[in-house]
Parts: C-alpha cells; sequence; structure tokens
C-alpha cells in the first residue's frame, strides 16, 4: 500500500449525506487496490453514518496522513477537526457551527496537497448557506480551492465516461453572464481544458467544442454580439495555439453530437447550459474536476440530499468515481 496515492476526503457538510455516502465508498473492494483514503472530518458525525449506514467498519483516529497506510481495510482512517453537538448537525438543518467545520475540512486537505502530504483531495458536498453564516463568503468549493492555492486560472468541469463540460463562468447569476465573458476568459478557459483534458485521455490535442452563448449563435446579430464579437475570437486564437478547437456551436444541437463521442470535451459559458445536458447523462456517475490548481481536487457531482440524509439510502456512486478519477491523476 506505500506506493498508493494518500487522498484525503472532506467529509462534506454533516446535516446532508456526506458522511454516509463516504461510508458507502469506502466499503467498495476497489478503492484498497487504487489509494489509501483517509477522511477529514468530525467522529461524531462519522460514527452516525456508520450506525445509519449499518457498516461494521472502524474509526482510527490520525494526526498524520501518512499514519493511514499502516491501518487495515477495515478502519476508517480519520483527521478529526471538531466536536459537532448533536444540535450542530441535526439532518437537513444547516448550522452555522457546521459550516465553519466544513470550511476548515477543506482547508485542512487543500494544505496537505500543496505540502505533499496527500497525493490528491475529494470533496463531498457541502451547504454554502451554513459556509457563508459561519463567515466565509465563498460561491462554492471551486473558488475556495483556487484562493488557498493562489490562483485566477481555474476551471470548473464535469465528467462523465460520455461527457466532459468545462464552464466559462461558474456560479454566477444569468443576467451578470454577458457581462463576464470576455475574449480573454474565454481564450483562458478553452487553453486550461485542452491542457486538463489531454491529461485525463493522454491525447496531446483533444478536440474542443465550445458553445455559442446566444440562440443559434445570435443569428447574425439579431439575438446578440458576444458570439461572434467575443467567443469566436478566442477559438481563432487557440487555434493558433495549435489547439484543436471548434465553434461556437449552438447548444441546442450540439450536445447531439457530443454525446456519440465527436469531442473530447465542450467548453459551455454558464453553469446551466452545460451541466443540464451532462447531468441527463450523468446524474449518478459525474465528477467534478477543478483544472488548472497545482493540485487534484475532484468531487462529487450533487449537494447535500437534505431530504435524503440519515435514511442510508442516497447514492455512493458520484463519490467512488470521484475518488477513482483522484486516483488515477494523483497516480
Amino acid at each position: 500500500m506505500q506506493n498508493l496515492p494518500l487522498i484525503a476526503i472532506t467529509m462534506g457538510d454533516p446535516c446532508g449525506v456526506g458522511p454516509e455516502i463516504i461510508i458507502k465508498a469506502l466499503l467498495s473492494s476497489e478503492i484498497s487496490g487504487i489509494c489509501v483514503p483517509f477522511v477529514i472530518g468530525d467522529r461524531g458525525a462519522m460514527e452516525r453514518a456508520l450506525s445509519v449506514c449499518g457498516s461494521s467498519l472502524k474509526i482510527q483516529e490520525i494526526d498524520a496522513a501518512a499514519e493511514a497506510h499502516s491501518l487495515p481495510d477495515s478502519t476508517i482512517p480519520l483527521m478529526s477537526l471538531s466536536h459537532l453537538t448533536g444540535g450542530d448537525m441535526l439532518y437537513g438543518k444547516p448550522s452555522v457551527a457546521a459550516g465553519d467545520a466544513v470550511f476548515n475540512y477543506i482547508c485542512r486537505a487543500a494544505r496537505l496537497c500543496l505540502e505533499g502530504q496527500a497525493g490528491g483531495m475529494v470533496t463531498a458536498p457541502i451547504c454554502k448557506e451554513a459556509m457563508h453564516r459561519g463567515g466565509h463568503d465563498y460561491p462554492g468549493h471551486t473558488e475556495l480551492l483556487a484562493e488557498l492555492c493562489g490562483t485566477d486560472d481555474f476551471v470548473m468541469m464535469l465528467a462523465g465516461d460520455i461527457l466532459r463540460v468545462a464552464l466559462v463562468t461558474i456560479h454566477e447569476a444569468l443576467a451578470d453572464v454577458p457581462a463576464l465573458l470576455t475574449t480573454a476568459q474565454v481564450l483562458k478557459t478553452i487553453r486550461i481544458t485542452a491542457d486538463g483534458v489531454s491529461k485525463l485521455t493522454g491525447k496531446k490535442t483533444p478536440k474542443l467544442a465550445v458553445l455559442a452563448l446566444n440562440p443559434h449563435c445570435g443569428e447574425g446579430g439579431m439575438f446578440g454580439s458576444e458570439d461572434s464579437g467575443i467567443i469566436a475570437p478566442a477559438i481563432k486564437l487557440a487555434c493558433v495555439e495549435g489547439i484543436d478547437a471548434t465553434g461556437p456551436h449552438s447548444a441546442d444541437t450540439l450536445f447531439h453530437f457530443a454525446r456519440q463521442g465527436a469531442y473530447d470535451a465542450v467548453v459551455a459559458m454558464y453553469h446551466d447550459q452545460g451541466l443540464i445536458p451532462l447531468k441527463m447523462l450523468h446524474f449518478d456517475d459525474a465528477v467534478n474536476i477543478t483544472l488548472g490548481l497545482p493540485i487534484v481536487r475532484t468531487s462529487v457531482d450533487h449537494g447535500t440530499a437534505y431530504d435524503l440524509a440519515g435514511s442510508g439510502t442516497s447514492s455512493e456512486k458520484s463519490l467512488l468515481a470521484a475518488i477513482r478519477m483522484a486516483a488515477r491523476m494523483a497516480g
């Protein structure tokens, strides 16, 4: 096991399904063959999840990531950073204490990766409202990790076995998206996506499709000028750099061809433009990958699922896929 990558799994919001899907994922026999996982979170929350899931796994607290190497598969190595009370982690009820704790889990995992003590990190779902209430005002994991890593050059990509979708803008109000699009921003996203997808697929020049912002690519300016004035110039510049990018493509037809394997990734202009079709195909097994960071970070592609918390019925498929992806990238 010493040659397998250490993967830090942040527990996510204890009021949601994060602890439960971690327990269920770590029961999978394939995990021990690809990485050495350890959890960063709260002992009380993890013990409650063990009971909910009816698991026989045992928790072993660790102080350093490397200690996980020497523990048997029947244990869950846990770096416990909080001591939440029952009132702090009521199912479906985000709390200030939980929001602050979640922030600290993420920061510790990122620091361990930056210091080389962990090969990558996988994040369980968080409640952004709780984190805000806990004093940490970030739109999501991606933006927080970019700040922790000291970079503005990052891209959020969601990936399944069929589709990979990268986003130019992420967690933004739809009304704000047009003003946020610049040729430089679109070009940067294409560059980072091409580099990241190349590493994931082994292809030197992966084929990228870049979407238009407006219906019918703006219909010659009738529906907006962003496609011809901002997006098209970015694609041309990318091609000059040797990147295989085409577009702008109309989003209402492009995904029909993308799902047939015509492209290695799609670059979308905003959140729902890219993620609605992706989640139609990969609701259970999509992985959120942050490209452009100096560390490996993957995540589940779903939220806290408060309505399922405490039931033990939530699916661990996305988390398993995220662990597999992180182990592959770290390796």
